[in-house]
C-alpha cells in the first residue's frame, strides 16, 4: 500500500491536500500571537497598533519626587475641633491649600502652605506659621 506522502509525491498535488502552509502549527496566520510583527506583519503593527513598542510617558527618581500630604483650608475648622491654634504636622498634614472658606481665626503650624492659603488664614484672622527648614514665607503651588 502507498503511503498518503508517496500519493500526494509528484507534480499535481504541491501542498499534499493542507493548502498553503496549513501542515502544522499556526502557519496559514503567520504563526500565533503577536509573532511577526517587525517582519511579515509590520504593516499590522504600524497601521492598527501605533505606539506599541518604545518606551512611553517618563518616571522621576524616587529621591527627586516631593509627594504632599495636603489638608484645604476647609478642613480647619474641622481639625482644630474649637481651638485656636492648631499644627498639622501631628496630624500628619505637611502642606496646606487654599480650597475653601474659613470663617474663624486660627493659628497654623505647617511645613508648606500656598499662597491663596496664606491668604485665605490671615483674611479670617488668623496666621500661618511654617515650621523649619523654610526661608520663604510661603511657597508657591
Amino acid at each position: 500500500m502507498v503511503s498518503r506522502t508517496n500519493k500526494f509525491r509528484g507534480g499535481k498535488s504541491r501542498y499534499h491536500g493542507r493548502g498553503k502552509k496549513a501542515g502544522r502549527g499556526a502557519g496559514k496566520r503567520g504563526g500565533r500571537g503577536n509573532a511577526g510583527l517587525n517582519k511579515h506583519k509590520v504593516m499590522t503593527r504600524i497601521k492598527y497598533m501605533p505606539g506599541h513598542w518604545g518606551m512611553h510617558g517618563f518616571n522621576r527618581h524616587p529621591s527627586l519626587r516631593k509627594v504632599h500630604v495636603t489638608a484645604n483650608v476647609s478642613q480647619l475648622t474641622d481639625l482644630a475641633e474649637g481651638a485656636d491654634n492648631i499644627d498639622l504636622e501631628k496630624f500628619g498634614i505637611d502642606k496646606l491649600l487654599g480650597s475653601g472658606q474659613l470663617t474663624t481665626a486660627i493659628t497654623v503650624t505647617v511645613e508648606h502652605a500656598s499662597a491663596r492659603a496664606v491668604e485665605k488664614v490671615e483674611a479670617a484672622g488668623g496666621s500661618v506659621t511654617l515650621s523649619e527648614g523654610d526661608d520663604d514665607e510661603w511657597e508657591e503651588e
